[in-house]
């Protein structure tokens, strides 16, 4: 897989992890990763996986009458969602890091204040955004002036896409020829951390 044709590539993957999630359309469903390990398309299908799941999760615990103890139960699943979802962005970057480690960044390269992977992870996001609009603005329930105002965004949704896709592939691009380098963060989360998160050590002290 050409690095300037990620973007292509992801977004196709995206969909297919997106709409096999709706032929059950339950956050309880079983996982299974068609691509084999070890590959970007694995990491990108798991990815858009996580997000997909997370996004009805947090649907659900909008739900004005959610039961307490039941919210508490969602509350715990997006954190651990939320670590899974990280977890997997610096997998991918790392993926790049191994890929160009033999390049040469030119004298004047510069970094980008954002990794290819978190760039990625929008991406991943923005093709949620685009099924859901998309779906909201063919409801057969929905009114004429909700079906208008979804095909506004619908179509400003589609414009961000093509926006952030060149972005990415151009990102990689110039990551391979040297005229950028990549300089990745660990996101070092605390709260989820018994040794950071005063709540969590306050007792062991």
């Amino acid at each position: 897989m050409s690095d300037n044709k990620i973007s292509k590539t992801a977004i196709k993957i995206f969909k297919e992890s997106i709409d096999k999630y709706h032929l059950l359309d339950t956050v309880d469903q079983p996982f299974s990763n068609p691509y084999p390990p070890d590959t970007i398309a694995h990491l990108l299908y798991r990815k858009n996986w996580i997000d997909t799941v997370q996004w009805h999760f947090e649907d659900l615990i909008r739900d004005p009458e959610i039961e307490p103890v039941f919210g508490m139960q969602l509350k715990r699943k997006i954190d651990a969602s939320n670590q899974d979802r990280t977890d997997v962005v610096e997998s991918i970057d790392s993926f790049f890091l191994e890929k160009h480690k033999e390049v040469n960044a030119h004298e004047n390269a510069t970094i980008n204040s954002e990794s290819p992977a978190w760039a990625i992870d929008r991406l991943s996001i923005l093709e949620l955004k685009i099924y859901h609009m998309e779906e909201e603005a063919n409801r057969k329930s929905a009114s004429i002036a909700h079906k208008e105002r979804c095909n506004i965004k619908l179509s400003i949704l589609l414009d961000q896409r093509i926006d952030l896709s060149g972005a990415i592939d151009q990102l990689l691009e110039d990551i391979a020829e040297g005229k950028k380098y990549m300089k990745v963060y660990k996101q070092m989360k605390m709260y989820n951390d018994d040794s950071l998160n005063p709540v969590l050590y306050k007792d062991k002290s």
